[in-house]
C-alpha cells in the first residue's frame, strides 16, 4: 500500500474527503517526525512505538575490495510493534 492508497482507505473508513484524510496523514507524519528529531518517542497503544537509537561508529569492510572502512555513527528510527498489531499479523 502506498500513500495514495492509504489516504483513500482512510477517507473511506472515516467517511471524510480524500483532502481531509491527506491533511490528517500529513499532520501525523509531521508530528511523528518532529518528535523523533527532538529525541522523543511516539507510542500508540496496541499499534506500536516509534523511537530513535544512536548507532556507534564502527569498522566495516568494502565487499568489493576487502578494504577496511569506517562507518560513521548515526541516529536511526526504530519501530516496535504493539501486541494488537503482532496478533493481527
Amino acid at each position: 500500500m502506498n500513500k495514495t492508497q492509504l489516504i483513500e482507505a482512510m477517507a473511506a473508513d472515516a467517511g471524510i474527503t480524500k483532502a481531509q484524510a491527506k491533511k490528517a496523514l500529513d499532520s501525523f507524519m509531521k508530528n511523528v517526525t518532529e518528535t523523533l528529531k527532538k529525541g522523543g518517542k511516539v507510542t500508540l497503544i496496541g499499534f506500536g512505538t516509534f523511537s530513535t537509537v544512536t548507532r556507534k561508529a564502527r569498522e566495516g569492510r568494502n565487499p568489493a575490495t576487502g578494504e577496511k572502512i569506517t562507518i560513521p555513527a548515526k541516529t536511526v528510527v526504530k519501530f516496535k510493534p504493539g501486541s494488537n498489531l503482532e496478533k493481527a499479523v
